[in-house]
């Protein structure tokens, strides 16, 4: 292989990895509460005996449910704000500056004793069209 094979390969190889990124990072961002439940119900065993608020009221039957809304609430409101986040940087600010007026006076010079030609205006008929001559 030849070095210019090898950076085009290397190129290919970093493209699909950070497009594999940027899809991982738009995800994670519109699915957090489905990765908080999903890795709750991963450690469901470690969270009820552990991170448990209510460990000491086993009546309750809680099983660490406590803390999975506590954590779903937490990926709510970070979701929220990074919403308002976004809208914040969407938001565009319009600029209105007052216009100038301005006031051009044009003057038009006037003509006086204008002397007006006189035409005369001759009518001639003339016709391509006429009887015939006998």
């Amino acid at each position: 292989m030849h070095w210019k094979e090898i950076i085009l390969y290397i190129c290919g190889e970093m493209k699909f990895v950070t497009t594999i990124f940027l899809a991982i990072a738009i995800l994670s961002a519109n699915f957090s509460r489905l990765f908080v439940f999903a890795g709750f119900e991963l450690n469901k065993n470690y969270i009820a005996a552990v991170l448990c608020e209510n460990k000491d009221k086993p009546q309750m039957h809680c099983n660490g449910k406590c803390y999975l809304a506590k954590k779903l609430e937490q990926a709510k409101e970070k979701q929220k704000q990074q919403e308002k986040e976004n809208q914040k940087n969407a938001f565009q600010e319009a600029f209105f500056e007052e216009l100038a007026v301005y006031d051009f006076k044009i003057s038009v010079p006037k003509v006086q004793n204008a002397t007006i030609p006189h035409f005369k205006v001759v009518v001639k008929s003339v016709s391509i069209f006429h009887p015939p001559q006998v």
